[in-house]
């Protein structure tokens, strides 16, 4: 995706960490993504749910029984490691007033996850597929009207895929 812009945070390697400072709008917008996604997987935990679906995808779609019996044995540890990778980012997070975010390996992993989950999460409920231009959809949106929750929801799901790329490219030593 590049440049994240002006005012948009890059993690960056130092030693065995990655670290980025986040202002405060960024931690707002990342705290709630996270909060949404432990709410989902918690009160709001409903498998007619189109975005349930996506994050707990059936295993065997050809055979719903053994797809029910599967998510029988797996689901509840699935549930919960999606839950602590999203509490994995609401516990890195600076105060509200902005400030650093230093990840070790393991909590940079957590992040890539729970970043993930939101994406999806997002996508199902923009109606994003692999094909979608996402400049081209947030253009259009702009045009019909720059103050619609659209513009921002597109826009945060932008910044989740740019900030993603920039810790999997802090991660793996590649950062600029």
């Amino acid at each position: 995706m590049g440049d994240g812009g002006p005012g948009v945070s890059t993690f960056r390697r130092q030693g065995e960490h990655c670290v980025a400072t986040f202002a405060a709008d960024e931690v707002r917008v990342l705290r709630k993504v996270a909060s949404e996604v432990v709410g989902l997987l918690t009160d709001g935990f409903d498998h007619s749910d189109p975005v349930v679906a996506r994050l707990f995808p059936d295993t065997y779609p050809e055979s719903p029984e053994d797809s029910a019996e599967f998510r029988r044995y797996t689901e509840g540890d699935l549930k919960t490691s999606k839950i602590d990778q999203a509490g994995a980012v609401l516990a890195a997070l600076p105060p509200a007033s902005g400030g650093e975010v230093r990840l070790d390996s393991e909590a940079a992993e957590a992040w890539l996850r729970a970043i993930n989950d939101a994406r999806l999460a997002m996508g199902v409920r923009l109606n994003i597929s692999a094909d979608t231009d996402l400049g081209a959809e947030l253009d259009d949106a702009v045009l019909h009207d720059p103050t619609s929750p659209r513009v921002f929801q597109l826009s945060v799901y932008a910044y989740l895929g740019y900030l993603q790329e920039s810790l999997l490219r802090a991660l793996i030593g590649d950062a600029h």
